[in-house]
């Protein structure tokens, strides 16, 4: 109240940066991104079967993100390497949009938060300067309330807009962290589709 209606967009502005925070903190836990006992599964999997079933592999890009470029991979495993190199590209960099969904928002609040004090201090100033000209520099309570309302919009923007740029820049650092993995654990079942054991019909031609 002390703020003023300033304090109204600054107000929604902290309630959005408290909802987007835990439902990253929430979307963003490793085993929901990156399930432990998947890799082994899918390649364990992949290995004892040759002809792909089109609804396992639906049901693996619906796990998770990880489990989205692993079902990628696997359409194309019978086209060669390249092909699935071009697949996973594409497949991670959907994931990946998925990781940072609500992180510009954020960022955006982190921006616009000061900015909002910043108009709050100047509506108060002006309310201050208002009441200077109807009452005179005599009333000392027209005046404080002005700097007062102007200091509150002040620190409510800045109380918004450093917790909002830390959690930007954490959840940041963390969606990279997981596309490091992520890539790590897709490369690895790559290679391991690559080592798969000739055909009996491919190892007699090698011999001949």
């Amino acid at each position: 109240m002390a703020g003023g209606k300033a304090m109204i967009p600054i107000a929604l502005a902290a309630i959005l940066t408290v909802a987007i925070v835990l439902e990253r903190f929430w979307s963003l836990r490793k085993k929901e991104v990156l399930p432990p006992h998947l890799p082994a599964e899918v390649k364990s999997w992949a290995q004892q079967t040759r002809r792909l079933d089109d609804g396992h592999l639906q049901a693996l890009a619906k796990t998770s993100p990880l489990g989205e470029v692993f079902a990628a991979a696997l359409r194309v495993r019978h086209l060669g390497r390249e092909a699935m190199k071009e697949r996973v590209e594409d497949a991670g960099r959907h994931a990946m949009h998925g990781l940072e969904r609500f992180l510009n928002s954020l960022g955006t609040i982190a921006l616009i938060a000061p900015l909002l004090g910043l108009l709050g201090t100047v509506i108060g100033l002006i309310n201050m300067f208002l009441a200077v000209m109807s009452h005179g520099i005599g009333d000392a309570n027209q005046m404080a309330g002005g700097i007062g309302e102007a200091l509150v919009c002040t620190a409510a923007g800045l109380c918004v807009a450093i917790p909002a740029y830390i959690m930007h820049r954490y959840f940041r650092g963390k969606v990279l962290q997981l596309g490091v993995e992520m890539e790590r654990e897709v490369i690895a079942l790559v290679d391991s589709l690559e080592m798969e054991p000739a055909t009996p019909a491919v190892v007699r031609k090698a011999v001949k």
